[in-house]
């Protein structure tokens, strides 16, 4: 194997691979980045390898200590597979150096091959896995969504959205709006029945495979509230669907999860407000985190998607009055100060 001396981990990785696909060749090419440090490698074998003995690729997983951590991956992996949802097998781990050697799940996400003439069917696969891993749910397996995680995700905004990305100081009233809005939010959120949650599940960690969905980027997961994950797939900041598609998925999921035994309200209403609510807090943490990619990571691309996630934003604060004082403060802020571009 060829190695990169100019690139010490990928040299690592190489030298690490080649041990344990000995007496295999192979290639490694890049296969993807994500928003955190690590690395996704794709290994084409030249033979097969009784390590993965169908396989002829393979994805190696750089994750460099201290700033990521492959153990919850492995975790989370086994419990998902143990649900009967379709995430990489680990074929080898070297969790101190941050090292795992993965099945691979192939190239096409959700993202890349959804469409009108085939959503249907792929977000019935999803719901169909997102029962399977909340059926199997038990406390203390997962570190829990509890209030101090869930108002860290909302800091973001003022901190990362609105101070640094549109430039923005909030007055005294502001501020007092504001924590009134989160607090609502998250008496809403913390009283949802608890279940396994993903924490970013949709189309770009869904992959097209079999069996589908293929599920990735799982190394967060929590135990916390029950519509954290379907908000996560049906109010995607990647991809846009009509409310009426939206309540169909919902209303489906409602019903497999109550098949399944999932602690849900007899009310398909209750669900869907419960749901709504827990999607402000997902956006508002999302644009703090989009902000901050841009501004302290470089990753400019992701203020293209914060439009999408606005207008979701804006949607539920409309319906709500509760949450009405947070449609007056982007009002105030879109209005008087328009957001500055990235500068790096």
């Amino acid at each position: 194997m060829q190695t990169h001396s100019a690139d010490p981990r990928r040299e690592a990785l190489a030298q690490w691979l080649d041990g344990i696909l000995a007496p295999a060749s192979f290639t490694l090419a890049p296969a993807s980045e994500d928003a955190s440090f690590r690395r996704y490698f794709r290994a084409t074998l030249s033979a097969p390898h009784p390590i993965a003995p169908s396989a002829s690729t393979l994805i190696a997983m750089d994750a460099p200590p201290p700033m990521e951590n492959c153990r919850p991956f492995v975790h989370v992996a086994a419990l998902l597979r143990d649900a009967s949802v379709h995430a990489p097998a680990v074929h080898a781990q070297d969790l101190d150096r941050g090292f795992l050697l993965l099945e691979d799940l192939g190239t096409t996400t959700y993202l890349a091959k959804l469409d009108r003439g085939n959503a249907h069917a792929l977000y019935l696969d999803a719901l169909d896995a997102l029962v399977r891993f909340q059926a199997a749910s038990r406390e203390g397996e997962l570190p829990p969504y509890d209030h101090a995680l869930l108002r860290r995700e909302l800091d973001l905004f003022p901190d990362w959205y609105v101070a640094r990305h549109l430039g923005r100081t909030l007055d005294a009233g502001q501020r007092a709006s504001l924590e009134d809005v989160f607090a609502r939010v998250l008496a809403n959120n913390l009283a949802q029945p608890r279940v396994f949650v993903h924490r970013d599940y949709h189309s770009r960690n869904l992959m097209a495979s079999a069996p589908n969905p293929g599920v990735l980027d799982f190394q967060d997961a929590v135990y916390g509230p029950v519509t954290y994950d379907l908000v996560s797939l049906l109010r995607d900041a990647y991809v846009e669907w009509d409310e009426e598609f939206q309540l169909d998925c919902a209303v489906r999921y409602w019903e497999k999860a109550r098949a399944a035994g999932i602690a849900l309200d007899a009310d398909f209403g209750s669900l869907w407000r419960d749901f709504e609510w827990m999607g402000v807090q997902r956006q508002i943490k999302v644009l703090g985190i989009f902000a901050r990619l841009c501004h302290r990571d470089g990753k400019a691309a992701y203020v293209k998607d914060m439009p999408l996630v606005m207008r979701y934003l804006r949607a539920a604060c409309g319906r709500y009055r509760d949450l009405a004082p947070m449609l007056v403060l982007l009002d105030a802020l879109e209005d008087r100060a328009p957001a500055v571009g990235c500068t790096f």
